[in-house]
Parts: C-alpha cells; structure tokens; sequence
C-alpha cells in the first residue's frame, strides 16, 4: 500500500502554499519580503490548527451569491456579489465568511459585517431557496498574543495562545439590515457615476481604526485602497504631515549636538 504523502495536511497546507505563491508571483511581478511572505504562510496554518473542526466539515467552498437586477435611487442597475463557504451537517446549515482581519476589528466594526452577511443571507434563503441555521465570521488574523508566542521559546506558549483565541464572531439574522444595506450601496453606486466624490476631513483620516491595537489610522489602512488618494486634498495633507513628523523624528536622532549623542550612546557601556 503506498503511503499517502500528504498525511500530514501542514505539509499540504506548506506546499501549496508555496505553488500558490511561485504562481502569484508569474502573474503579478510582484514578491513579498521572506519575513511577510513567513507572516501569510503562519496565518494559514495557525488558522487551521485553531478552526480544524470547522475548517475539516465544509462542504461547500467558494460559493458565490449574486443579487442581480438591483436599482439605485437614480434608476441605475447593478449587482451585488459575494463569496461564502457554507457547512452542511447534523441537519444544520451555517454560513461562514472568512475575512483577514483580525477578530478585535471585527467586533468593533460588527455593523458592517452585519450589513454584508445578512444580504448574502437573504440570496441564500430567499433567492436560493435554501434553509439558513447560522452565520458568522473567521477572521483569520491572529491577535497580539499569538505574534507574542511565536517568538517565545517555550513549547506551550503558542498552544496556550491558541486556546485564547477566538476567531470566529457569529452574525445574527436580521431581515431588516438587507433593504437598508442595498439602499445604501444603491446611493453609493448613484455617487460614483455622478462623479461626486467628497473625500472624509483631515482629522477622519487621523483617527485610529477602532479595534485595532497597533492604532493604525484610517488614512494608512483605508486610503492605501483607494485609487483616487493621489488626487484626494485630504490624502495628500495627511501624507504630508506624516512626512513631516517622519523627518522630524529622523532629524532628532541623526542631531550631532553633545547633549543627542550622549542621550544615544548612554547605558552602551553596561551591555555584556
């Protein structure tokens, strides 16, 4: 009997992951660092190891939900789309979408994700015509601790780390949210044709995104997805006083005056 080569399904997750990447790298161009392409592959395993019993019993992957024939307020047609995995067994159906956000902002962005699974929700039920039991969000992002964990020696800490970890927030169903949802994409659509494009005030931009602990602001984590940021007033003030703050800084520790070296150069002498 031939053995199996892939009994071990992290060896055909690091596989895979590496066929995956040498192809994304042909079509784009484009490589990642050996330090974030280490990042990508850690999420993916960690992933499997804490949502094994999850990510074992999936039945449907890739399932894609459309809602055609949508008319905004000015009259225009358009679609909304999405891709969820859904998970048939025990007589229940739940619906999964994974996202690579980490769990804290997805709590503290819930309305949102609300927004989103409760209109796939409608397609499936109503559309589809199919029995929905439950629905919630993997956010495949691991927390601070297990970051921490990776580096720490000790063999337990990352199991401890990964039994705090708690990637999956569920979604409840509410009908409501999918006519509010599809009027707001419609206004949005509307805006978009129309040209009208007001980009947020300065200090939106400034703000820090809610859930996230590395207090990254709304102009580097949203902006950075915008094709329009270079012809945005408010993206080009926020770059520039970035950049100031950032040459500040650099001028402050490349100062050759006494009082900078010595405050660089103290406690050197007490290292081993």
């Amino acid at each position: 009997m031939t053995e199996d080569p892939f009994n071990d399904i992290e060896d055909f997750i690091r596989q895979r992951f590496e066929e995956n990447f040498k192809q994304l790298c042909l079509e784009s161009g484009h490589t990642l660092t050996a330090d974030v392409k280490k990042t990508a592959l850690d999420q993916v395993l960690l992933y499997w190891r804490s949502m094994r019993k999850i990510a074992e019993r999936i039945t449907d992957t890739e399932v894609r939900l459309s809602l055609p024939g949508q008319r905004s307020p000015q009259g225009r047609e358009y679609t909304i789309e999405g891709v969820v995995d859904i998970l048939r067994a025990d007589d229940q159906t739940v619906m999964y979408d994974i996202k690579t956000h980490d769990a804290d902002y997805v709590r503290a962005n819930l309305e949102l994700y609300k927004q989103q699974l409760n209109v796939y929700a409608h397609i499936w039920q109503e559309l589809r015509g199919e029995a929905l039991d439950a629905m919630a969000i993997i956010a495949t992002a691991f927390p601070h601790a297990i970051k921490e964990a990776l580096e720490n020696p000790e063999p337990m800490a990352l199991e401890t780390a990964l039994q705090d970890w708690e990637p999956l927030i569920p979604i409840e169903y509410d009908p409501a949210y999918k006519d509010r949802t599809v009027l707001a994409f419609g206004e949005t659509v509307d805006r978009i044709e129309n040209g009208e494009f007001s980009p947020p005030p300065l200090e939106r931009l400034q703000e820090n995104i809610p859930g996230i602990r590395t207090h990254e602001r709304f102009g580097t984590r949203v902006c950075r997805n915008c094709d329009a940021r270079f012809s945005c007033n408010s993206y080009r003030q926020y770059v520039r006083g970035t950049s100031r703050l950032a040459e500040r800084r650099m001028s402050y520790f490349t100062d050759d005056q006494p009082d900078q070296e010595i405050w660089r150069t103290a406690g050197l002498d007490d290292l081993p």
